[in-house]
């Protein structure tokens, strides 16, 4: 019998998002057309042997969330539960301060994956490496170039065994190429490790004064309270994969990641693929186009283009390298490119919305996406455009590389601004 904990993080996390995440909790925000979380939901549910997952965050669970939850659940035939932290407690505190939800019926092991990462979540083959030599930990882990892991938990492997021996949460100079993914398995006995550090900083925290600076025991964090002080003591294993990867900090990276999850469903998923009909838009590469999208036949789409509820693409339209979200509304001849176009939003006929990508280097292979930062020396630097809830663009204006805020109405032309 297995498990599977999702860490979907909260409200004070993925500003980076912003202004995708006021609308929808970021967990929940379309990737490739299904929200975020149900492509690891997906993956854990096809494991053999899963009873039961758990998503941990500190959402209130409103509306939206339920909605989810009810709908995963009937589709999966999975129980799926949401456990609401009563304070942020970190990505292992969570784990800990539920040990006995995630240990109820006595999982052989259970798996924990981070709700922000993207990736063909190569479980099975986890499992099979557990199996072969199980161990408290086994984490997955990839490639990056020396530069880039640098932003990312670092990992030295032995590569006989694959026990990690050193383990370094953002390391400010180069320690290793392999980086953690945000995908563990772990066995029962690894919530002994994170107990201690709960006794830990219980004890630190009677020895600080009442200041108020003190974080709270229950604050854990997996990377560097149990993975740095772990490593090297055989309980830490890593598996490596050379699947698709990346993280979702930011709204350029949910557009990365909804390209990579398109080119997976031509194994995973070919019935999400829009097909070209005759009498229908024209579609290039990869598209997904939900069945209640109206799409003009003269429209062309794609590559890598996601159509989301109730949207209209109205005739001549041109869309490649963008998500569009429910309800939004393209009229005739508009040109939208490397861009997401909000709920409801409305794009005037002929205006042109574009942004420029920020994408991997193709030419190196273990190149990742960047974290890109808004601002470089006091300008706004050059990067997807995000048209917020409900905005409005007025016809034949051009709108790059622009972060416009929500129930905006524009009236002219924007370049590199931010529209509050």
């Amino acid at each position: 019998m297995l498990k599977a904990v999702i860490l979907i993080g909260g409200p004070q996390k993925g500003t980076r998002f912003r202004p995708l995440s006021f609308e929808v909790p970021k967990p929940l925000f379309p990737v490739a057309g299904v929200p975020m979380i149900q492509h690891h939901i997906e993956a854990c549910a096809q494991v053999p042997g899963m009873q039961e997952i758990l998503l941990i965050g500190f959402y209130q669970p409103d509306e939206p969330l339920t909605r989810f939850l009810e709908a995963a659940q009937q589709d999966f035939h999975l129980p799926i539960r949401y456990l609401q932290e009563f304070a942020p407690l970190g990505t292992g505190g969570g784990l800990y301060h539920f040990r006995d939800q995630i240990l109820a019926g006595g999982p052989e092991a259970f798996f924990v994956l981070n709700a922000d990462v993207c990736s063909n979540f190569p479980l099975s083959a986890m499992l099979d490496a557990h199996r072969h030599q199980p161990h408290p930990f086994l984490l997955l882990g990839t490639t990056a170039n020396r530069t880039q892991s640098l932003n990312y938990g670092c990992i030295v492997e032995n590569p006989q065994t694959h026990e990690v021996l050193h383990y370094v949460e953002k390391p400010s100079t180069f320690v290793s190429d392999i980086i953690n993914c945000g995908i563990y398995l772990f066995s029962p006995e690894a919530l002994k490790p994170l107990g201690d550090v709960f006794q830990r900083n219980q004890q630190d925290g009677q020895l600080e004064d009442c200041s108020g600076l003190w974080p709270g025991a229950g604050t854990i964090r997996l990377e560097q309270d149990v993975f740095s002080a772990l490593a090297g003591q055989g309980q830490i294993y890593v598996h490596l994969t050379d699947g698709i990867w990346s993280q979702i900090k930011s709204a350029g990276s949910a557009l990365y990641a909804s390209r990579l999850y398109l080119s997976q469903y031509q194994i995973t998923h070919p019935e999400r693929l829009a097909k070209h009909t005759p009498g229908g838009p024209r579609i290039r590469g990869n598209v997904y186009i939900h069945p209640t999208a109206k799409v003009a036949p003269s429209a062309v789409l794609g590559p890598n283009v996601s159509i989301g509820e109730g949207v209209t693409v109205g005739e001549g339209v041109r869309l490649r390298e963008s998500i569009v979200l429910h309800g939004a509304t393209l009229q005739e001849h508009t040109c939208v490119l490397h861009s997401i176009v909000g709920w409801g939003s409305t794009v005037g006929r002929w205006a042109r919305v574009e942004g420029t990508p920020n994408d991997p280097n193709p030419n190196d292979p273990r190149a990742h996406m960047d974290s890109e930062s808004l601002f470089k020396d006091g300008k706004l630097l050059p990067a997807i455009t995000i048209l917020g809830c409900r905005v409005r663009i007025p016809a034949e204006v051009l709108i790059l590389n622009s972060i416009v805020l929500p129930h905006k109405e524009l009236s002219r032309s924007f370049t590199n601004q931010i529209i509050l």
